[in-house]
């Protein structure tokens, strides 16, 4: 099955303009491996679920050709408008049909997006593209994020914790075997030589209107306002002010930590 929960325009230029950029720590650990298991040379990437190219991006510098592949076609109009990577290509497609020869693909990876994937079919495609030691490396984040701002950083977690058990009702099953951190997918995987991650903390700079936009960048947040709409604007509305009021700010460009919970799933495909 496919799910196709993130295709409008206007959720897509939410995507580029308020998803994280995968950390640098994440990207160093895949090409590591990547470079232990296989080595030289990088010649082909295939970024899964790219959507608005965010880890495609970075990646184009390390490999002869990046190919990004997303059901969304809007989101992939946001990837192209992104200029100045010429070894960086978009193709729309799902991760159970790879238009790529047997034995083609050094890393097959995906950004808080193999969750969405149907294993079976997936893997199956994964065996066949994949050189010799290429990889698999998929990686995304848990939804229990933790604010520090001054004193109240307990607060603003208990904003978030509200804004999530409104969304409960409209949350994807798909979305628990990311916070499981894959761990059906990864001990699908045929391959005999793989790892888990399980936690890789991350801290990021951020501003009251860029947690917010992320909020509204959640598939179950996408799914209430399609339900309810008012109230689901309602929901971000109280949100932001009470982000205000705690933080005792009048701008919601006022800056902010949150610590993320990363995972890393990685694997290589035998000789």
């Amino acid at each position: 099955m496919t799910y196709r929960l993130f295709e409008g325009k206007h959720h897509a230029s939410l995507y580029q303009k308020y998803r994280f950029d995968p950390p640098y720590d994440v990207k160093e650990i895949i090409l590591k491996y990547l470079e232990k298991k296989k080595g030289q040379p990088h010649q082909l990437a295939v970024d899964l679920g790219c959507g608005t190219g965010q880890n495609s991006r970075l990646l184009a510098p390390h490999f002869q050709q990046v190919v990004g592949m997303d059901i969304s076609e809007s989101q992939l109009e946001e990837a192209r408008a992104v200029q100045g990577f010429p070894t960086l290509s978009y193709k729309v497609g799902k991760a159970e049909e790879l238009p790529f020869p047997d034995g083609s693909v050094d890393l097959l990876t995906a950004a808080s997006a193999a969750h969405w994937f149907d294993p079976e079919s997936f893997l199956k495609e994964a065996v066949r593209v994949l050189k010799p030691f290429g990889c698999l490396a998929f990686f995304g984040y848990r939804d229990s994020f933790e604010f520090h701002y001054g004193s109240c950083g307990d607060r603003l977690n208990n904003i978030y914790e509200d804004v999530k058990q409104v969304l409960l009702p409209f949350t994807s099953t798909k979305v628990a075997v990311a916070n499981n951190k894959l761990q059906d997918l990864y001990e699908a995987i045929p391959f005999p030589d793989k790892e888990r991650i399980e936690v890789i903390p991350i801290k990021v700079q951020s501003t009251i209107t860029n947690i917010i936009g992320l909020f509204e960048t959640f598939s179950m947040y996408q799914a209430y306002l399609r339900a309810e709409p008012s109230a689901a604007k309602a929901l971000i509305e109280k949100a932001t002010s009470r982000f205000l009021e705690e933080m005792n700010v009048s701008s919601t460009e006022a800056e902010l930590e949150l610590t993320m919970e990363y995972y890393c799933v990685l694997a290589c495909k035998p000789q």
